[in-house]
């Protein structure tokens, strides 16, 4: 069998193309030794399962250890002890003889379910007493668990860790999942229950959380070699180059990019080019595979949106009360902290939550892109700046309030507008973070690129602070001309006032600016 780039559950040696998992488990490993109970939290589909099973079948086949993965999926979103706890209890029914042939389910058990309350504490207590060797135990999707469910089992980990120099209990416990174990308990009223969680073991979330880093790039590389081994197609330096900018080393976003582009190029003589990667990520894009599907629909969450929304914006978040959705929404794997800021975790999510946002309004314009070409074929960028203006005024401001990040509906609409003309023969880069106050975009149409700085006027923005932001956007991108959209969102100007276009030359370079 031909090993292939794998988008879909654990990686399996011989099979897929894959890099030593034991290379990313960082302090795992130690903790595991040290008989620490903790978290292993990474975002989706980065490895977190395949990592998970390594150590199952190395410290079992060491001998080391008695290992158990088992996955909690199906127990998820069910609030009642007793019936999650059932289902947990089928679950080691089935994976602890697979992974461990001499120990069998003890046939008392389900007497244990008639109070959920201990159920867990005597099921784990009495598997460690029957094992020969220390026993660890992964909780695959444990974060799944919810309300009462959820706040019993950390409980019960909690009693059986705190007495294990009294009666026996597993050696280790690794929570596997999304987030860290202070996100899995929402609810205030059960916070209160687990406060314990911040404070002392198990499951101190200050010094014992594990995460996976992702990839590299010379880890990109060294995965794509794998490929070329086999077949002999090679990738070319900027097409892995690429691939790592943008993925930034996301284990799914790298293995789904080279998968399509080595769909789309069969020929193996053919070597993979920087392009070709440019249309295996529109594909990725334009098909939501389940992958970004799955995280997209997590925008909806209040807790995502209160971070995503101001980062659309370019302004900085409320001082209080954020912290924790920070780390949640770090915790998902949509945003990461780069050289003291935060920003979008890659380029990839960067372009794909915009769009996925703005998907039925852009569906919904009716707006043709032949409509703003030169007869050269270049892009007429005052004609359709003058278009968006119009439609703005007419139909734009008031659909835009129909957003769900309602704060950034102008940046949205924009966004929608531009997208809906350039699919198909352009695209439309952003930048945007928290902090700087504005959006950025690049329009790029064959060999031409545009920049564009969004902003709102509220009260006290001025038009001189905002072309301070777009002077310094063009240095940056070497280019002599650029655009700035302010929408004004004063109630009190009228649309008369509002809508207006102007060039400016400053400091030897033409800007546009549009009001809105």
């Amino acid at each position: 069998m031909i090993p292939y780039f794998n988008t879909s559950g654990a990686c399996i040696p011989g099979q897929h193309f894959m890099l030593p998992p034991e290379r990313r488990l960082g302090r795992v490993m130690d903790l595991v030794e040290q008989a620490r109970y903790f978290t292993l939290h990474a975002g989706r589909q980065t490895g977190k399962t395949t990592c998970a099973r390594w150590l199952v079948d190395h410290y079992n086949d060491t001998g080391r250890f008695a290992v158990v993965w088992l996955d909690l999926e199906t127990a998820q979103e069910q609030p009642d002890p007793g019936k999650a706890f059932q289902t947990i209890f089928e679950k080691l029914d089935l994976w602890v003889p697979l992974s461990i042939p001499e120990l069998t389910p003890n046939p008392d058990r389900l007497d244990w379910l008639k109070n959920p309350a201990t159920a867990i504490l005597r099921y784990l207590g009495d598997l460690a007493s029957r094992s020969t060797r220390p026993l660890v135990l992964l909780f695959d999707e444990a974060d799944g668990l919810v309300g009462p469910a959820m706040v019993s089992f950390l409980t019960q980990l909690r009693d059986g860790y705190l007495g294990r120099d009294r009666a026996p209990f597993p050696h280790s416990v690794v929570l596997v999942g999304m987030r860290q174990v202070r996100d899995y308990v929402l609810a205030s009223e059960d916070r209160k229950v687990v406060s314990w969680l911040g404070t002392t073991s198990p499951f101190n979330i200050t010094a014992e959380a594990q995460t996976l880093a992702p990839f590299t790039q010379p880890e990109v590389e060294e995965l794509l070699l794998q490929h070329t081994a086999v077949t002999g197609q090679r990738f070319e330096a900027e097409a892995v180059e690429r691939i790592f900018y943008l993925s930034q080393g996301h284990p799914w976003l790298v293995n789904a990019l080279a998968d399509q582009v080595v769909r789309d190029v069969r020929d193996r003589t053919v070597p993979i080019a920087r392009t070709h990667v440019e249309s295996a990520k529109e594909t990725l894009i334009l098909e939501r595979r389940t992958h970004l599907d799955s995280l997209l629909a997590r925008l909806r969450e209040p807790r995502i949106r209160r971070i995503m929304e101001p980062m659309l914006l370019g302004e900085r978040l409320a001082v209080d009360g954020l912290d924790d959705d920070l780390q949640y929404v770090q915790g998902l794997g949509l945003i990461r902290l780069h050289q003291g800021r935060w920003e979008i975790a890659n380029p990839i999510y960067r372009e794909v939550i915009p769009r996925a946002l703005t998907f039925v309004a852009q569906t919904s314009l009716y707006q043709e892109t032949a409509w703003y070409l030169n007869p050269d074929g270049t892009l007429d960028l005052p004609k359709l700046m003058a278009a968006f203006q119009k439609f703005w005024r007419q139909d734009g401001h008031l659909a835009a309030e129909g957003f769900s990040y309602r704060e950034a509906g102008p940046h949205l609409m924009l966004m929608a507008f531009l997208q809906r003309i350039v699919n198909g023969g352009g695209r439309v880069e952003r930048e945007y973070g928290l902090g700087r106050g504005a959006l950025d975009l690049i329009v790029e149409w064959k060999t031409d690129r545009q920049a564009i700085e969004v902003k709102l006027r509220r009260d006290t923005e001025t038009e001189e602070e905002a072309l301070e932001k777009i002077l310094v956007y063009l240095d940056r991108l070497g280019l002599t001309e650029g655009w700035l959209v302010m929408f004004d969102l004063r109630k009190t100007v009228s649309w008369a006032d509002k809508i207006y276009l102007r060039e400016l030359v400053v400091s030897s370079k033409k800007i546009h600016i549009i009001g809105c």
